[in-house]
C-alpha cells in the first residue's frame, strides 16, 4: 500500500471484528528506509514507492473452516484492494498464485531476471518457489522447465 489511509484503517477494523479463528490474523508491515533508498530496477523488489505491506491470513486446524477461511480471506483482500498499488506484491508472502501474478509483481524486472535464471539455473532445478522461468536463449538452447 502506498500509504495507510483513514479509509483502509476503518476496513481493518471492520474485517478484524469478524476474525473467523484465533489462528487468523492480518499482518502490516512498514516498508520505508533502505527499502526507499534504491531504483525500481536495482534490485528483484520494485516497488520502492509502497509504504506498508499486509498479509491476510485465514488459518485453522479444523479442514471443516476451509470455506470459510477463504471467504473471509479474499472477503478481506478484496475490501483492502482498491488502497493498494495495482500489481504490488512482496513474493515471499505470496502462496501458489499463478504465474501470471508473479510476472505482474515484479513487472519490468521480470524480463531480466528470467534471463539471469538462465545462465544460473537453466533446467530450473530451484522451482519449488514462486517460480521465475529461465528465458529461452541461445546459452540454454535445451533448457528444461519442471513447473512453471
Amino acid at each position: 500500500m502506498p500509504k495507510l489511509s483513514d479509509d483502509a484503517i476503518r476496513e481493518h477494523v471492520k474485517r478484524a471484528a469478524t476474525l473467523p479463528t484465533g489462528h487468523s490474523t492480518i499482518h502490516l508491515y512498514p516498508l520505508n528506509g533502505a527499502a526507499a533508498r534504491v531504483g525500481d530496477d536495482d534490485t528483484a523488489y520494485r516497488h520502492r514507492d509502497a509504504l506498508w505491506s499486509q498479509v491476510i491470513v485465514g488459518v485453522d486446524p479444523d479442514p471443516a473452516m476451509a470455506d470459510g477461511l477463504k471467504e473471509w480471506t479474499v472477503g478481506y483482500y478484496d475490501a483492502l484492494h482498491p488502497y493498494a498499488k495495482a500489481g504490488a506484491a512482496y513474493i515471499n508472502f505470496m502462496m501458489d498464485e499463478g504465474n501470471e501474478r508473479i510476472r505482474a509483481t515484479y513487472g519490468a524486472n521480470y524480463t531480466r531476471l528470467t534471463q539471469n535464471k538462465a545462465k544460473r539455473d537453466p533446467d530450473n532445478f530451484f522451482h519449488i518457489n514462486q517460480n521465475i522461468t529461465p528465458a529461452r536463449t541461445e546459452c540454454t538452447p535445451t533448457a528444461k522447465t519442471h513447473g512453471a
